[in-house]
């Protein structure tokens, strides 16, 4: 039909987190939602998955991205932009892409804190 029902699941080391609400019908989600998490300091990756919901079958997966502790060691200050969505499964062709804002804020408690926003997708 030309349109998708998206939403996201947020996953810390493969651990299911957040789910999002699903927006029904469009191409290009705004989800307007915050959640705060709190990351232990052996994390190895937050990942967010963009999935497809479908009332018949089983929700596909339109693709995801991943922000490793290597990315946020490259950019310490953060990272905002495009980033291109990749496969879930080898044999699905991924198209689409998600606005990041990723913000390494300052310690809490001795703790660093992180704000991932996910701004729009398309």
């Amino acid at each position: 039909t030309g349109s998708s029902d998206p939403y996201c699941i947020v996953k810390i080391d493969n651990e299911a987190i957040i789910r999002t609400a699903t927006v029904w019908k469009t191409l290009s989600p705004f989800w307007g939602e915050e959640y705060e998490v709190h990351l232990q300091p052996t994390f190895h990756s937050v990942s967010i998955y963009v999935m497809d919901e479908d009332a018949l079958s089983r929700d596909d997966v339109i693709g995801k991205v991943c922000i490793t502790r290597d990315m946020l060691a490259q950019h310490p200050k953060g990272y905002s932009g495009w980033m291109s969505l990749s496969e879930v499964d080898p044999d699905e062709e991924v198209q689409g892409e998600i606005h990041l804002r990723v913000e390494v804020l300052g310690s809490l408690g001795g703790r660093q804190q992180l704000r991932c926003t996910v701004l729009e997708a398309r």
